[in-house]
């Protein structure tokens, strides 16, 4: 059922029970609040609640509940299937649940839904402190966490979810519990790793460790026809890496950024994006080897802030561009997989595609398989063909390209994927390479906290009954 059923006496009663706006199609604030960063994504919701806090959340699942309306949850709005809007829904907005704070005694940061990672990492690294999340600062916490979630300190740290001690849940039948290693752990372990399936978590605990505020950090970037090189430099780099350091290797067409040399703007070039998160003077040793490598065409790898850093990366993934990604978790990097990754970004027919190859052994690789739903823990890197391109009528090409740079590379993988970069139509099959072998254990847990399905509009794991 949608809001579209929903007489006007029945909404002016939910406005009546909680503090944030209700925002109906045509009123001021409503198309802001729809808006997500995939141009692709274009649904209307049928309501919008803007939620303030955990009261309201509580309101708005009831709300659905009780009329049988469609539910979606908005925290970042970054995610490349667009799965916080449904046309003809209620959307649960938490993006003015901002709020974060940091126990240094303790070592931990709380951090609401509707954060970003830069809210986060601006107040843990007053402190000199980070919690271990991802790349892109405008990326919510909620959706990142929940899929599993990796990072520059992946390698030193495991999984986003690896490192959070608690959450706050409103379940299905409207009640707060709390999520943890001692309370509801079966609830605990599946939303580490089984998305939006089994509540809206309002409130996470990190685990916070000292990074920054000042590393070694940044990216250097060479003309494509020195690819081969930087390939073997980027494979010696990952091969011999201690875990502090994380270089991803980026194939694309340079944008005009202004640290590359205007002559190379629009050309084929690789870069690596490089993170030393430990001290300064370990950093820049370690670096040294890539800052001397060839002849770069652009080089900002020096000492900087972390929250610098984590934010690299934000121009190449403006809000608003078409976005259609295939994604793969790999064993090895092995140099064929490389040299085909470099033909096929040389081949896409967008100047704003590109693929990455993310380091993510480490830490991650000790814990037992079923630590969490995020599982994937025989990965060494994920592979990721990132389509990004300007026009509606271009959609065909550039989907197209995607599809068939990830059929080349697809051979490597481990049989696994990044639940995360999972587009709109990978379902079913797919959804269970994420899980592997856990996807039964889920669907018992989605069984008991979530019988009903309300939680649909995710990357779904129905109850078995449904």
């Amino acid at each position: 059922m949608t809001t579209k059923n929903i007489d006007q006496g029945t909404i002016d009663q939910l406005r009546a029970q909680v503090r944030g706006k209700v925002l109906a199609d045509g009123e001021a604030g409503y198309e802001e609040a729809r808006t997500i960063w995939n141009g692709m994504i274009e649904r209307r919701p049928g309501l919008i609640l803007r939620c303030l806090g955990v009261a309201d959340v509580v309101e708005g699942v009831n709300f659905a509940r009780e009329r049988g309306l469609a539910l979606s949850i908005k925290g970042g709005g970054h995610n490349i299937a667009g799965l916080a809007v449904a046309d003809g829904a209620l959307m649960l907005d938490m993006s003015k649940m901002r709020g974060v704070w940091v126990d240094r005694e303790a070592g931990t940061a709380h951090a609401q839904a509707g954060c970003i990672l830069g809210d986060v990492d601006r107040e843990t690294q007053l402190y000199g402190l980070a919690a271990p999340l991802g790349f892109v600062s405008e990326t919510g916490i909620a959706g990142l966490t929940l899929g599993g979630g990796f990072g520059y300190l992946t390698r030193r740290f495991g999984w986003t979810c690896d490192n959070v001690r608690s959450m706050e849940v409103v379940t299905a039948a409207g009640e707060i519990v709390t999520a943890s290693e001692t309370e509801n752990s079966d609830l605990f372990w599946g939303l580490r790793g089984g998305g939006g399936n089994f509540g809206v978590v309002t409130g996470f605990e990190y685990n916070v460790y000292k990074v920054g505020p000042q590393i070694m950090a940044g990216a250097v970037a060479w003309r494509a026809d020195g690819a081969p090189g930087v390939l073997e430099l980027f494979r010696k780099l990952t091969a011999e890496a201690p875990p502090e350091l994380t270089c991803v290797l980026v194939l694309r067409k340079a944008p005009p950024a202004p640290w590359l040399a205007k002559e190379i703007h629009g050309k084929d070039i690789a870069a690596l994006f490089v993170c030393h998160s430990g001290s300064l003077s370990a950093g820049e040793s370690l670096v040294k080897e890539i800052k001397e490598y060839g002849s770069p065409v652009g080089d900002i790898l020096q000492p900087r802030s972390y929250v610098s850093q984590q934010s690299l990366l934000d121009a190449t993934q403006p809000s608003g561009r078409r976005y259609y990604w295939k994604s793969d978790y790999v064993g090895s990097d092995e140099p064929e997989m490389l040299e085909i990754a470099a033909r096929q970004a040389k081949a896409a027919p967008s100047p704003h595609s590109a693929i990455l190859i993310f380091p993510l052994d480490g830490a991650l690789n000790t814990m037992p398989m079923d630590h969490s739903p995020a599982g994937n823990r025989d990965a060494k890197s994920v592979f990721n063909v990132t389509g990004s391109w300007e026009k509606q009528a271009d959609d065909a090409e550039n989907i197209a390209w995607a599809r068939d740079s990830w059929e080349e590379m697809r051979r490597f993988s481990t049989g696994g994927t990044y639940v995360n970069f999972l587009t709109e139509e990978e379902t079913g099959g797919r959804l269970q390479d994420a899980y592997g072998g856990h996807y039964d254990r889920l669907v018992d847990l989605k069984r008991k906290w979530d019988p009903n399905n309300l939680f649909h509009l995710n990357k779904n794991i129905p109850p078995a009954s449904v």
